[in-house]
């Protein structure tokens, strides 16, 4: 017997964090995420960095998009928005730290480049705390939780939920007209006006499958008798264990716990 191969489908998440409950994983940083929008400081969002790079290395696996994305997107980025804002520090709140680069009448000092480098330390922080549930939680699964655990309605949830599943399926999609035209030798060539009639000649296509999958869906929904009820039964359960109430109760108390060493409100 031939097993049928869902083409749409999403790999489920794989690591020890995949097995907490989605809603654990996204209340548990979100304290932390809300104080260092307040922080002034460069360590603290450094320390909620380390935390949060330590948490996805031991509970997701390491692919070459995440690792990229820990250890090369996040850090360039934060340094490039550091560098880039400390340049829009008024030098008369900075003027008694030491220079750095003049040029005429413009001075760049040291406690402007402190300042930008914090506020990037706390935007890859938050991003980094952010990843915690994104990299570990299949969407689907966080509907799932936000309609059974926080009685989002169903109506909403589960709209969101089709949401999702589009997005796997237009890149199915894409990726049979990019054969489909390849085998016909349409828009070839090089250059960047090729390359502009190749994606324009997918536009067409795409949109239509687009169209008739909406049809479809819209149609296996009414079949469903969705939004006939208040409430629905739920074939796939997320449910809220044990493990899920003491990950977040861990978080909350190292998170305080760093804020009071740190204090970072004191600056």
């Amino acid at each position: 017997m031939t097993a049928v191969v869902d083409p749409y489908a999403v790999a489920p998440p794989r690591g020890a964090l995949a097995a907490l409950n989605p809603l654990a994983k996204l209340v548990g940083p979100l304290p932390a995420m809300l104080a260092l929008v307040f922080a002034r400081d460069l360590l603290t969002p450094l320390v909620f960095l380390g935390v949060a790079v330590a948490l996805v290395l031991i509970g997701a696996p390491l692919t070459r998009r995440t690792a990229a994305v820990l250890f090369v997107a996040i850090p360039v980025g934060a340094v490039v928005v550091g560098l880039s804002l400390g340049l829009w520090v008024d030098p008369s709140q900075v003027d008694d730290t030491p220079a750095i680069v003049s040029v005429g009448d413009w001075t760049l000092h040291a406690g402007a480049v402190q300042v930008g480098l914090a506020t990037g330390a706390r935007l890859a922080a938050i991003l980094a705390l952010g990843l915690i549930v994104g990299l570990t939680t299949a969407g689907a699964d966080l509907v799932r939780a936000m309609v059974q655990q926080l009685r989002v309605p169903y109506r909403i949830g589960y709209t969101a939920l089709a949401a999702f599943r589009f997005v796997p399926r237009f890149a199915y999609e894409l990726e049979v007209i990019r054969q489909a035209h390849r085998v016909r030798g349409a828009h070839g060539g090089r250059g960047p006006f090729a390359a502009i009639a190749r994606w324009w000649g997918y536009v067409v296509p795409l949109l239509a499958g687009a169209i008739r999958h909406a049809e479809r869906v819209a149609l296996a929904m009414d079949a469903r008798a969705f939004g006939a009820h208040r409430d629905r039964t739920e074939r796939y359960r997320v449910p809220w264990r044990a493990r899920d109430t003491v990950f977040v109760a861990v978080f909350w108390v190292a998170s305080a716990a760093i804020l009071v060493a740190l204090f970072p409100w004191s600056l």
